[in-house]
């Protein structure tokens, strides 16, 4: 399942202008539903601009939002880079969650700093690609859809964590469900200390060093998507599974592949918030954030600068609109929320409203030349 139709614009319009227009549609539209709950959307949207980007601290947050958005979306467009559509990022966080919290528990008392956070690392990955792995196997040896398998492993990670934090994981003598804290030799670095470090000063937010693992990520994924073998193998049985067969390329491998690293890269999420910002696990760490990592990666056509620049957008929205409910309480988490769908709307479903506008300037401009 790809992302999209082939498209008639030159490739840069198709990944500039086109995103621009459906996220103005977006915007407007939720403009227009501000104004008719009698607020103003200009000052709306100045608010959460400036809640979002206008001081150290909102900046701080939006980047810690942003980093979560990166991982998913990345995995997101793995998968569809392979004719996947990966929506169990939310259960393979989880799962990536777990494997970060078995081996901080088990050995935060033990291990120093420079040994115990790489573990956390290995085991985010493992425990996320494991739980894509089922999905892929049935797909690709069962026939199995992934869209249905990947949404149903989704509600069972929910439960299969609700289970394990209440019985077995949870803190002694406490009534909420979540562990104890972590140690501190567990904790990922604040960005706030790494720079004050070199003489920079910030205002400390959770923003840790996961963004700069996230920017490695985006790194990697562009040079083994586009510069690598297995990255022409991914693209071709994304592309035309048959011809990829006809070239001896084992369409089934790649498939199971491509869903572990997109398993992988959802279960590096986790680390950014666990080991980030709260210290310790609880059920609703990931907080819906698989789901948005496809509308990242619908907005960024699957590509990684662009994925870059929609989880920086997300993470505005999710920064600039707690901001915003503040100063405006009829503004809620539900309307944030309202502007997330109505950018998936235009930038998914509705992606190529404005071809044909498009198309025929561009027409024009040509023939005129």
């Amino acid at each position: 399942m790809k992302f999209g139709q082939p498209s008639t614009l030159p490739r840069w319009a198709q990944l500039t202008l086109l995103p621009v227009l459906n996220l103005s549609a977006a915007l407007l539209v939720t403009g227009l539903v501000t104004w008719l709950i009698g607020e103003n959307p200009l000052e709306c949207l100045h608010l959460l601009v400036v809640g979002a980007l206008g001081y150290g601290e909102g900046i701080g947050y939006t980047l810690f939002y942003t980093t979560g958005f990166i991982f998913v979306g990345l995995a997101v467009a793995t998968a569809a880079h392979a004719g996947l559509f990966n929506i169990g990022g939310e259960g393979q966080a989880y799962l990536g969650g777990l494997g970060v919290t078995l081996v901080v528990l088990s050995f935060d008392h033990v291990l120093p700093f420079w040994i115990l956070m790489p573990l956390c690392l290995i085991g985010a990955m493992l425990f996320g690609a494991g739980w894509a792995l089922i999905p892929a196997w049935l797909q690709a040896k069962r026939g199995s859809h992934i869209v249905v398998t990947t949404i149903m492993f989704n509600f069972i990670a929910y439960s299969l964590m609700l289970y394990l934090i209440s019985h077995h994981l949870i803190e002694p003598g406490s009534q909420n469900p979540t562990t104890r804290e972590f140690g501190h030799n567990a904790w990922m670095p604040a960005m706030s200390d790494m720079l004050a470090a070199i003489g920079l000063t910030i205002p400390p937010t959770p923003l840790n060093a996961s963004f700069l693992v996230a920017l490695l990520a985006c790194v990697l994924f562009y040079l083994v998507v586009w510069h690598s073998r297995w990255g022409f193998e991914l693209r071709t049985a994304g592309s035309n599974e048959h011809a990829a067969r006809y070239a001896g390329i084992g369409v089934s491998t790649v498939i199971i592949v491509a869903m572990c690293v997109s398993g992988a890269l959802s279960g590096l999420s986790a680390v950014n918030d666990l080991l980030g910002s709260t210290h310790r696990m609880n059920v609703g760490f990931t907080n819906g954030i698989g789901f948005v990592g496809i509308a990242v990666a619908l907005m960024g056509r699957n590509h990684p600068v662009g994925i870059l620049l929609s989880a920086l957008l997300f993470g505005a929205l999710t920064q600039g609109g707690l901001e915003l409910s503040l100063d405006k309480p009829v503004i809620t988490r539900e309307m944030i929320l309202l502007i997330e769908g109505l950018i998936i709307l235009f930038c998914g479903a509705l992606e190529n409203l404005f071809e044909p506008f498009l198309a025929s300037l561009f027409a024009r401009f040509t023939q005129r030349k």
